[in-house]
């Protein structure tokens, strides 16, 4: 019997060049084949590329020795596609997977589900290899690697769908009916075409079912609209069967990131520049309350989270969200989620047990936060926020705007219905867009501006931009001015000279965080933290010599 840790995936290629079937059996590559040179070494085989004209771009592992992404570019259909490549199984071992599956739905209790993932796979191994000794079954090491893998995947990952939720560079998980290819948005190659398709009606219902059972949800005929998050942080949004949506069942996943978006993360993308990011974590120091506005996927959330590594840590946070989407390291942090309820809704409009962003805000106003941190705004509760923000707490939301106007327009207007004078309460706006450049698409901060004050004869809000992107050159260009930096210099009694060398410091603690590639949210906000209690040891670190790293 081979060991195990032999096991690894060989790429084959034909003789012109490109990928190559490892087998021409139909059900999947056979131990011994000729086009193996090690056979019984094998877990899983690179297919051949789907369509004619097509070319790899590139190949990654997301559960190696078990499941890959291979992304290829199409020269006569000019679109790309995402394959997610798994072990490929001959004809008897997808009937026996399938016999296995049907007795371990009977055999499994519930005490399964109070275990970890990782538990919960190593007695999945062990039920498949006691159940295949009982029946007198011989199977090599490859064959039982292929039916754990499925097993494992069916019963405890997301089934057909596994490998792109394991993915990281994918963002969303978009399905539009049966029979219609599933597409992604890919961090790299934006919306993409893939290979997997739910071609029966009832199978794809089947896994809209299973995806509200993980979001501790149902969804059904007479309640066919699902909305929820997973126990891994996933968004889902999804449609049953063909109620409400004419090609069948549906659904959208928002991958949650466990490695948030960081400031030198927006550095790296080109989202915004060394000095915006130190104008950021000023900001966040001095307690300057911000709204970032921009369309869908701009980008809002990530842009939040990264402004909100530099809150101090010694400040207690409060953030509430539709669904979690926030991840921060400090420890005074209490994450707010809301929840729906059960059954009709009553004359507030709200169900039984349903907990909306209302009465999370006006929750979170009574622990006594110095940060609230508000998902998206879009109802009655901003106009808590905006009375919680008059009366000295510092606030962070997003809300879809693609200026201050439409910002201003969309909160002073139903359903939200905030008085424009209460607006001055806010300092800073952030206008992010996605944009498509020489470059593709990217996203951008437009503009950063400050909230200066009202202007009550013909009430309007006085802004002023400090930031402003400027396409031609995709560079940012500093305006002249901030406010800010007046308000700190009279606050700790600065002169122009001294507000200017604070700034710089900070510019190049984020230019060597930037250097290092320190993008771990920890590692970085550990570097936040050092300044904020000992600065000029932090400042030998970045420019031991008296020269930036």
């Amino acid at each position: 019997m081979a060991s195990i840790a032999s096991f690894r995936v060989k790429i084959p290629r034909s003789a012109s060049g490109g990928r190559a079937p490892a087998s021409t059996t139909p059900g999947g590559p056979d131990e011994g084949s000729p086009e193996m040179d090690l056979p019984g070494t094998f877990i899983t085989a690179m297919p051949a590329l789907p369509e004619e004209g097509a070319k790899v771009i590139e190949v990654r592992p997301v559960n190696p020795p078990y499941s890959y992404s291979r992304i290829s570019y199409n020269d006569r259909t000019k679109e790309y596609i995402f394959e997610a490549i798994e072990p490929q199984l001959s004809t008897h071992e997808r009937e026996l997977l399938a016999h296995l599956k049907d007795t371990l739905g009977k055999i499994i209790g519930a005490e399964v589900a109070k275990m970890t993932t990782g538990d919960k796979k190593t007695y999945l191994r062990g039920v498949v290899e006691e159940f295949l000794k009982t029946r007198g079954i011989q199977l090599s090491p490859l064959s039982m690697e292929r039916l754990v893998y499925y097993i494992q995947r069916d019963f405890v990952g997301y089934g057909p769908i596994d490998t792109l939720i394991l993915d990281p560079h994918i963002e969303d998980i978009s399905c539009d009916g049966v029979a219609v290819p599933l597409f992604v948005f890919h961090g790299q190659y934006e919306s993409v075409k893939t290979n997997i398709i739910f071609e029966e009606e009832d199978q794809l219902n089947s896994f809209i079912v299973q995806l509200g059972q993980r979001c501790a949800k149902s969804v059904s005929v007479s309640s066919p609209i699902l909305d929820g998050t997973t126990p891994e942080g996933h968004r889902v949004q999804a449609t049953y069967a063909r109620e409400v949506t004419t090609r069948g069942g549906s659904f959208t996943i928002r991958r949650f990131k466990e490695r948030p978006w960081t400031p030198v993360d927006l550095v790296n993308a080109g989202s915004a520049n060394e000095e915006m990011v130190a104008y950021f974590w000023l900001a966040a120091e001095q307690g300057e309350s911000m709204m970032i506005c921009g369309g869908p996927a701009a980008g809002k959330t990530s842009t939040l989270n990264a402004i909100a590594l530099f809150i101090p840590p010694t400040a207690k946070i409060v953030s509430i969200e539709d669904t979690r989407e926030v991840n921060l390291p400090h420890e005074n942090w209490i994450p707010g989620a809301t929840r729906s309820g059960t059954g009709d809704r009553g004359a507030d409009g709200k169900a039984a047990g349903e907990v909306d962003m209302f009465d999370l805000v006006r929750a979170a106003l009574r622990q006594r936060p110095n940060y609230i941190i508000v998902g998206e705004v879009r109802g009655k509760e901003t106009y808590t926020m905006f009375q919680a923000m008059a009366t000295g707490h510092t606030t962070y939301s997003t809300m879809h705007a693609d200026s201050v106007k439409s910002m201003v327009n969309r909160l002073e207007n139903p359903p939200i219905n905030t008085p424009r004078i209460l607006l001055s309460a806010l300092n800073n706006v952030v206008i992010q867009i996605q944009a498509r450049t020489e470059k593709g698409v990217v996203r951008r901060l437009k503009q950063v501006l400050e909230i200066v004050g009202f202007e009550p004869e013909t009430n309007e809000l006085i802004t002023n931009t400090v930031y402003e992107w400027d396409p031609a050159t995709d560079k940012f260009v500093f305006k002249g001015h901030s406010f800010l930096f007046d308000k700190i210099m009279e606050l700790k009694n600065y002169t122009h000279e001294e507000m200017e060398a604070e700034f710089q410091r900070r510019v190049l603690v984020v230019r060597f965080l930037v250097h290092q590639k320190m993008d771990d949210y920890r590692a970085l906000w550990k570097m936040v933290t050092d300044y904020y209690k000992d600065p000029t040891s932090v400042m030998e670190r970045v420019q031991p010599s008296g020269e930036a790293t």
